[in-house]
């Protein structure tokens, strides 16, 4: 949230929302994120709702941003002790990484890989993610300097996305398929940019 609230009682309320956006996630799909229809589930008026979430739109960047932040930690925490000079190997762990968080969040797994509701490569969280990687990656693999490195790595990011989200689109669910795609992409990405330097 751009301006998170003070009070314990807002807090509450905007917990409130989310958990049940998140109900209705899971249960009903996202389509059925209303502003109406968690006012009516979660018992609060409708202009609390409003007042801390305007479009359903808004609630489900917040929830986003959430699922984001959760993300990076996951990312962070695991790709600490990994030291390697081989860009298939940190790809790799790049990949399986995003893939077992999103593969044990089914919540975040409907919001963010779902093509009703993608994070752009404009998002603040987004680009937090991709930092996060390319700061794992720099420090075992040399890239070459480029132009744009930050916007390198926020394509790499959503190449990873993306694909994760076609194989979920296709198998209902993301799948070995899905990872083992990813990784030969995000590969294939870098590697050109490596392929640059000689």
């Amino acid at each position: 949230m751009q301006n998170p609230p003070k009070q314990n009682r807002s807090k509450l309320r905007i917990q409130t929302i989310i958990e049940t956006a998140e109900k209705i996630l899971l249960e009903e799909g996202i389509d059925n994120i209303t502003i109406a229809y968690i006012s009516e589930l979660s018992g609060l008026k409708r202009t609390s709702t409003y007042k801390f979430f305007p479009t359903p739109k808004s609630l489900k960047s917040e929830m986003s941003n959430i699922y984001i932040s959760e993300c990076i930690k996951d990312f962070r925490s695991k790709s600490e002790n990994i030291k390697s000079d081989n860009l298939s190997v940190i790809v790799l762990r790049c990949v399986g990484i995003l893939f077992e968080y999103f593969d044990n969040n089914l919540k975040a797994q409907k919001l963010v890989l779902s093509n009703e509701f993608n994070p752009s490569l404009e998002n603040k969280k987004f680009n937090e993610l991709s930092l996060a990687i390319q700061s794992f990656v720099d420090m075992n693999i040399d890239l070459p300097e480029m132009f744009n490195k930050d916007g390198v790595y926020r394509v790499f990011t959503q190449i990873i996305i993306s694909i994760f989200s076609l194989n979920l689109k296709e198998n209902d669910r993301i799948d070995e398929v899905g990872r083992i795609e990813a990784h030969r992409a995000g590969h294939a990405y870098l590697l050109s940019w490596i392929n640059q330097k000689s």
